[in-house]
């Protein structure tokens, strides 16, 4: 019983993504807004703890990161990073499961409605 235990441990465990391990893939989207990195993160950012109250927002040297966390495993499902340019803000979005959209849609329709 305790190694059918551990081996569940261990399979949910290798499951879990950090920011680091999602940034190091492609976007799933990215674009360019005339917004400053502020005001384009304020705007996504209510929409994004409308659908998780645990979203979080954090500034950065070069604008804001907003990260989403799926409440049941603590694993990273999205990043936003948003970087100032000379004229606005890069917008990149990073997803966990790109191609598993089911009751995610609002997060990347937030992600385009502010640019």
């Amino acid at each position: 019983m305790r190694i059918l235990i551990g081996a569940l441990a261990v399979a949910l465990l290798t499951g879990c993504t950090t920011p680091s391990d999602l940034k190091s893939g492609s976007p799933v989207f990215t674009s360019s807004t005339q917004k400053s990195p502020k005001q384009y993160a304020l705007c996504v950012f209510p929409k994004w703890q409308d659908l998780n109250a645990g979203a979080t927002m954090s500034e950065t040297e070069t604008g804001y990161r907003l990260v989403m966390a799926n409440p049941g495993v603590g694993q990273t499902d999205e990043i936003l990073e948003v970087t100032r340019t000379q004229t606005g803000s890069s917008v990149r979005h990073f997803q966990r499961i790109a191609w598993q959209q089911l009751g995610r849609s609002g997060v990347s329709d937030a992600v385009k409605s502010c640019i």
